[in-house]
């Protein structure tokens, strides 16, 4: 038999895990949406996601929910991958898409005229020779 105090602390913690479950639950969606938006390459709605995610974990942090030094963690995971996706795009600007028409006309005729030759296997040059 267990003690009315044991009882207690059993329902107290069985409340406290549902509500610190949504709020857990709260940060995972905030981080994935974030990496979901940087690797689609929408920068503007990354910056704002990672805002909100970053918000959550300073929540979180300050109600003891995960520890702090975990939220700090996983803060400046999440700001390193907006950092490099920002730098990416800065380096690599996105290449203008060329209509149908104008692609299949780029095809060089030279190309077309000389035929690739085939390359030789051991068997066929010993044939050959």
């Amino acid at each position: 038999m267990t003690s009315k105090s044991a009882q207690k602390q059993v329902r107290v913690a069985s409340r406290r895990q549902q509500r610190n479950k949504s709020v857990r639950s709260e940060i995972k969606t905030g981080i994935t949406r974030a990496e979901k938006l940087m690797f689609t390459g929408e920068l503007e709605e990354a910056q704002k996601a990672v805002g909100a995610a970053v918000s959550y974990l300073d929540k979180a942090a300050n109600k003891q929910i995960i520890h702090a030094n975990n939220a700090a963690r996983r803060k400046a995971r999440l700001l390193k991958k907006l950092n490099q996706a920002v730098a990416l795009a800065a380096i690599e600007p996105e290449p203008e898409p060329q209509p149908e028409a104008e692609a299949e006309t780029e095809t060089k005729p030279e190309d077309k005229a000389k035929p690739k030759p085939k390359p030789r296997t051991r068997a066929k040059k010993a044939k050959a020779e």
